[in-house]
């Protein structure tokens, strides 16, 4: 049994994920899987800002933050 997906911008810090589907399209869904964010990577949740926007996540060894908005394309299993 696997666990629901869910968008990364609904994880807290320090939650760690498995990247399942990017749902960004265009510009933005290119951006993500240049910057990494494909599909089968692990990837963790830092910390958010003070008022919840952006968030700070770490993928591949290097932090990168990412808007709300562009998290919530990121559909991810949530493994701790």
């Amino acid at each position: 049994m696997t666990a629901p997906l869910v968008g990364l911008d609904t994880c807290r810090p320090g939650t760690s994920a498995r990247i399942h589907e990017i749902r960004g399209e265009g510009p933005v869904g290119q951006r993500l899987l240049e910057m990494g964010l494909v599909d089968g990577s692990e990837v963790r949740v830092v910390r958010t800002a003070p008022l919840g926007d952006p968030l700070e996540v770490e993928v591949l060894g290097y932090q990168l933050t990412l808007r709300r908005s562009e998290a919530a394309a990121i559909l991810v299993e949530v493994t701790s």
